[in-house]
């Protein structure tokens, strides 16, 4: 089952040491319980317990690895502005079942949907976008905006978790 996530999640209840956690699992995922309980001045099982309860509240969601796309063969980024002409719901599923759909967003403006695609070349976009997205019934229009560069990742984790400890300590 797909699972879409609206953005409308209750806002948990950190306190400072739960920020700090956040940001050591931001800079190192895999850090052991032990390592971040010394970091924290606390003991390894309080540090489970609370990434436990963080889990358990949708504050941490998963772990993952980050992957360089060109280098596994698919170095073009593409974004689809998409327009439905009606069920938009059923128009997303059918996006996100696209093996080289990224995420893809419901939004405002002229557009109903953003979607963001990897692919090898643009061989490979046209067929993902005459075999697949333009045969998704209720798509009206696409338009596509090919990626010529981007920046590094950015720790926008970390960055967002620095807010929230300026803001937890006003």
């Amino acid at each position: 089952m797909t699972e879409f996530v609206l953005g409308d999640s209750q806002k948990a209840d950190l306190d400072a040491i739960d920020l700090r956690l956040l940001n050591l699992l931001a800079r190192d995922a895999r850090a052991s319980q032990r390592k971040i309980a010394r970091e924290l001045s606390i003991s390894a099982p309080t540090v489970g317990e609370r990434i436990a309860r963080l889990e358990r509240e949708g504050v941490i969601r998963g772990y993952r690895a980050e992957v360089d796309w060109g280098a596994l063969g698919f170095p073009m980024q593409v974004f689809a502005s998409i327009v439905a002409a009606s069920n938009q719901a059923t128009v997303l599923k059918s996006l996100h079942e696209i093996r080289e759909v990224e995420q893809v967003s419901v939004v405002t403006g002229s557009m109903d949907l953003l979607a963001r695609l990897r692919v090898r070349d643009s061989t490979h976009l046209r067929k993902v976008l005459l075999e697949e997205i333009w045969e998704i019934p209720g798509v009206v229009r696409v338009e596509t905006l090919v990626s010529l560069a981007e920046t590094r990742h950015k720790d926008y984790l970390q960055g967002m978790i620095g807010v929230l400890q300026r803001d937890h300590d006003s």
